[in-house]
């Protein structure tokens, strides 16, 4: 796929990017050798290649699933600048 004039033109306008007239022709040299990248990427034989999240393989931590009654209320409704009982008082949202 070759990107002209035009086309960098019509991207930075959809992209309201401010391109300079005098830019336009290099720019769209910089895309082609892009997309030229993008094309030998495609070439890669991944058949077999496993999906990566991450350069380093770490395994995820574990921990039992244990359920609690969330620790000390008290202490977490302390924090609240309201509160009516055990629970946080918030504004009004919707009328």
């Amino acid at each position: 796929m070759a990107i002209d004039a035009a086309t960098v033109r019509k991207v930075a306008r959809l992209a309201r990017i401010a391109t300079p007239e005098d830019r336009v022709e290099q720019l769209a040299k910089e895309l082609n050798g892009i997309m030229s990248w993008i094309e030998q990427l495609g070439e890669v034989d991944t058949d077999g290649v496993e999906p990566m999240t991450s350069a380093v393989h770490t395994p995820l931590p574990m921990r039992d699933d244990v359920v609690t009654d969330g620790g000390d209320a008290e202490r977490v409704l302390g924090n609240a600048p309201k509160r009516a009982g055990a629970f946080y008082v918030v504004p009004k949202v919707l009328e």
